[in-house]
């Protein structure tokens, strides 16, 4: 992603189209991620790093692989917080 400092921002003798301002630009503000790192699927859980590649390595939650890169899918941090928590509400019945 390319930053422009004030420096190098030139003015252009051109009217700005004004048609312009209903252009929405995507940021990834804009688009949620779908895929996490496994220290960010951590942080989410709140759980310590060692013990997020312990869930994936015993399979609790489910991780894919982008070229050499190990990702976790946003929707499998949530169907496995999903499970401790049907988990907890049956050992509490």
């Amino acid at each position: 992603m390319y930053e422009l400092n004030e420096h190098q921002v030139t003015s252009t003798s051109a009217p700005i189209d004004e048609s312009c301002s209903d252009i929405h630009v995507h940021t990834e503000i804009d688009a949620p991620t779908l895929l996490l790192r496994i220290e960010d699927a951590a942080a989410r859980l709140g759980i310590a790093r060692s013990m997020m590649y312990e869930l994936v390595r015993s399979g609790e939650v489910e991780s894919v692989r982008v070229g050499r890169l190990r990702r976790i899918p946003v929707e499998c941090l949530e169907e496995y917080v999903s499970r401790l928590r049907a988990q907890t509400h049956a050992a509490s019945a």
